[in-house]
């Protein structure tokens, strides 16, 4: 575990307030979508909102990620999930399908942005603009939301892209895949991050994505 330094801890801050407004940007995307398709059900809520504290899960928003913050773990962390009431959409596939990419298409857009802002600043700031704290935070910024939007297109409940999946395959075979994976969900996510696989798999695409954005940059 490494030690805890004012530079660390100053870090660990930063990445913690990325990720707040990165999850609530994620399930605000959720909600927002579920409107346009007809459910009013989170916007009656509150939930399209970039306010946090309307977001928060305990364990996923919080607790979780300032254990990984603190120990060196890649950073990863969810919210309280949006509620939706399907039987309100328009049309029960598309609506399922748009509703649930929002989330990770909408980490896109944030990284894209953040990409943009970083552009900006490697031309305006102090050299060397790198270590500026401002060019830190957006940095953090691509690259968490790229993960963000990576890991939650993986195809394994309650991940987004478990959702997308079982309404896009054809002839119910995407139901079928979800009927027969979901027992076992908890176990499949829990062994993919503790045996290091879940890096494995998402490291490559990850770096090449983070470093496409970067190489605009530069």
């Amino acid at each position: 575990m490494p030690q805890p330094t004012p530079e660390l801890l100053a870090l660990g801050l930063t990445q913690f307030v990325v990720l707040l407004f990165s999850l609530s940007f994620h399930e605000s995307a959720h909600a927002w979508t579920a409107l346009r398709q007809g459910d009013p059900t989170a916007q009656s809520l509150g939930r399209i909102s970039l306010n946090p504290l309307v977001h928060i899960d305990l364990i996923g928003t919080v607790v979780m990620p300032l254990l990984m913050i603190f120990t060196g773990v890649p950073l990863l962390g969810w919210a309280k999930p949006t509620p939706v009431n399907p039987r309100l959409f328009r049309s029960l596939r598309s609506g399922q399908i748009l509703v649930s990419a929002a989330g990770p298409i909408s980490n896109m857009l944030l990284a894209l942005i953040f990409t943009a802002l970083l552009f900006v600043a490697a031309r305006t700031l102090p050299q060397p603009w790198h270590e500026q704290p401002v060019a830190v935070f957006l940095a953090l910024g691509v690259q968490l939301n790229v993960s963000l939007a990576i890991f939650n297109l993986i195809p394994l409940p309650p991940l987004d892209g478990s959702h997308v999946a079982e309404w896009a395959l054809p002839n119910g075979l995407g139901h079928r895949y979800v009927a027969a994976i979901a027992p076992y969900q908890g176990f499949l996510l829990l062994a993919l991050v503790m045996t290091g696989a879940l890096s494995a798999l998402l490291g490559p695409l990850l770096n090449l994505v983070v470093g496409l954005l970067f190489s605009i940059i530069r």
